[in-house]
């Protein structure tokens, strides 16, 4: 962009509080944001980052109430002088409300909606739908019912509708938030793909800090409504204390150099390492004097989790299935010959791309769904022959759209429902409730659907440990969430499992699988690929590869180095272990 040509979007010293005594959820922020950049923006749950969105695409003032004070202009217009209608015609927007998004029943017919009510030529338009679904990787799904489609498949509908408008700037709220991380990374590509080669302006609120910073040359830091950094992604990260203060991860490889130098084995970090070829030639360039055959031992590193293979060996398999097979009357996803079984005290993880049946198969354990063949048995009960509801008084799901269980005017009364449901007296269902709030941190007396996305997500939860289940389902439990957020649940969920209770989590986010999950389940196409210890699925290459799944970034980084580096560093999973080892090669060098 030349010096002299004006920003595609400009913020000028903008505040917008949603009611006259509300907290601003934005503040003073003044940003520029020239044509043809490609920016992401994180921030904790709750920072302001989708009312932000809702400014950039114009929402703000033209649907969201409130009061508005500064200036937004798009494309040199000012979005208080100009309808949403011209507005939308530069920024198109993906929401993170997916379902809200959804105007038609079909994927054809989504894509139409908007084509036809922007007066896009006829002759243009079966192109455009082509060209944008071709360009998403959903060609196939064109026929089919929106209803069916994993939530993952919706987002990439979203994206196909917005893309086929042909937009100026493109604003999405969270668009990997529900998908694998294969369809995360071809989202990004897709991203980048339109920014390159059609000059599209991205603008991306995203949690998945190491996506940021392969894909952005800019990251935006929300904090309480206000800009905490602006800049490339090395000088943002490279703010690791500040940023954790916030509620803001960073990418897995930056923790090592910033161990190290709170160890003292190095004097500073000249600059953050973000992804797995910068952390290799970080690390080899402290270690390479070492001799590549020598053999390092070091303490093994604590996974922090259970050893929970004897108490399995004494009980018998709360979650039992057996030969299980399912198909949807419309010729959706289904599953075929599913066999698992999980004890008291274990934590499962299922993963695999969007459409694998991963879903499914939680549904079938919850009895919503009933096998077409084979049984399925949770905590003894046959679910095709007992109620839903005697199924859910032993295992309780948390869904993975958290709005789809939420229905109280209160936060106390929401995560205080279940037990009165299940009988339990009204002050001691109230109590309890309240100790389950004080410990995710989240406000009594507000209504859920006041909360952020994230924080809603924190209150469905709330509601699901409050049962004290005997198995637990979570379908994409730290979807949204910001990093405390996420630590907060995940630490949660350990706790249920380390009191007994099984738990089976369906998770796209690798990190938090090889953190906390003692087992990994790995479906691809409604059958299970894989099961066994979560290191040795990770370091299966092969089966990664048939599952769409990408290795959480120390794997790859262990694997990169004990073939360049050192044998030591083969079969670490944890930041820790690397720095250990890269501590001791100091010591011995």
């Amino acid at each position: 962009m030349s010096a002299d040509q004006a920003p595609i979007i400009e913020l000028r010293d903008v505040s917008f509080s949603y009611s006259a005594e509300g907290a601003p959820a934005l503040s003073h922020v003044s940003l520029a944001i020239n044509e043809g950049e490609f920016v992401g923006v994180i921030g904790p749950s709750g920072a302001g980052k989708s009312t932000l969105a809702a400014a950039l695409s114009g929402a703000i003032p033209h649907h969201f109430a409130g009061k508005l004070y500064g200036a937004v202009l798009v494309g040199g217009r000012d979005t208080c002088e100009v309808s949403l209608t011209d507005i939308s015609a530069v920024v198109g927007s993906v929401l993170q409300d997916i379902d809200a998004q959804m105007v038609a029943s079909v994927v054809e017919d989504e894509m139409l909606f908007g084509l036809e009510n922007f007066g896009v030529p006829h002759d243009q338009i079966e192109s455009r739908i082509e060209g944008a679904l071709q360009t998403v990787g959903i060609a196939h799904l064109r026929d089919r019912e929106i209803a069916t489609l994993s939530g993952g498949q919706k987002q990439k509908v979203a994206i196909a509708a917005i893309l086929a408008l042909a937009p100026r700037v493109l604003v999405l709220d969270e668009p990997t938030a529900a998908l694998d991380p294969a369809s995360s990374t071809m989202v990004f590509e897709t991203l980048r793909q339109v920014n390159r080669l059609g000059g599209i302006t991205v603008v991306v609120i995203e949690q998945k800090v190491a996506l940021l910073c392969k894909y952005c040359k800019r990251v935006l830091v929300v904090s309480e409504g206000e800009l905490a950094f602006d800049g490339e992604p090395h000088e943002v990260f490279g703010h690791p204390r500040e940023l954790r203060a916030l509620g803001v991860d960073s990418p897995r490889v930056a923790r090592i150099a910033n161990s190290l130098l709170e160890h003292g084995a190095i004097e500073r970090v000249e600059r953050p390492c973000l992804n797995v070829p910068e952390a290799t030639e970080f690390i080899s360039g402290l270690v390479g004097h070492v001799e590549k055959g020598k053999v390092v031992t070091v303490p093994a590193p604590s996974r922090h989790k259970r050893a929970s293979a004897s108490r399995a060996e004494a009980a018998d398999a709360v979650v039992d299935v057996r030969d299980v097979c399912f198909a949807y009357p419309n010729q959706g996803d289904s599953v075929s010959g599913l066999n698992l079984q999980v004890y008291p005290g274990e934590l499962v993880a299922i993963i695999g791309q969007n459409g694998a049946g991963k879903t499914t198969f939680t549904k079938l354990l919850n009895g919503l769904l009933r096998p077409k063949s084979g049984s399925i048995r949770i905590v003894g009960m046959d679910t095709r022959e007992v109620p839903t509801s005697a199924i859910a008084a032993q295992c309780a799901t948390l869904f993975q759209n958290p709005d789809r269980q939420l229905c109280k005017d209160t936060v106390l009364e929401e995560v205080a429902f279940g037990l009165t449901l299940h009988g339990t007296p009204e002050a001691e269902a109230r109590e309890r409730a309240a100790e389950v709030i004080r410990r995710f941190d989240l406000p009594a007396d507000e209504s859920p659907f006041s909360l952020s996305r994230g924080q809603r997500q924190m209150v469905a939860l709330a509601s699901v440990v409050v049962l004290d289940p005997e198995v637990v389902l979570l379908d994409e439990p730290t979807s949204g969430l910001d990093y405390r957020e996420c630590m907060t649940v995940m630490e949660t969920v350990r706790e249920m499992a380390e009191r007994g209770c099984a738990v089976i989590m369906v998770c796209h986010d690798m990190e938090v699988v090889s953190d906390f999950a003692e087992r990994v389940v790995v479906m691809t196409k409604g059958k299970i690929a894989g099961a066994g210890d979560a290191d040795a699925m990770f370091a299966d290459d092969e089966l990664m590869a048939a599952a769409y799944v990408e290795p959480p970034q120390v794997n790859a980084l262990s694997k990169k180095l004990a073939a360049t580096v050192s044998p030591a560093f083969a079969g670490v999973t944890q930041v820790s272990g690397i720095v250990d080892i890269v501590e001791e090669m100091i010591k011995r060098g």
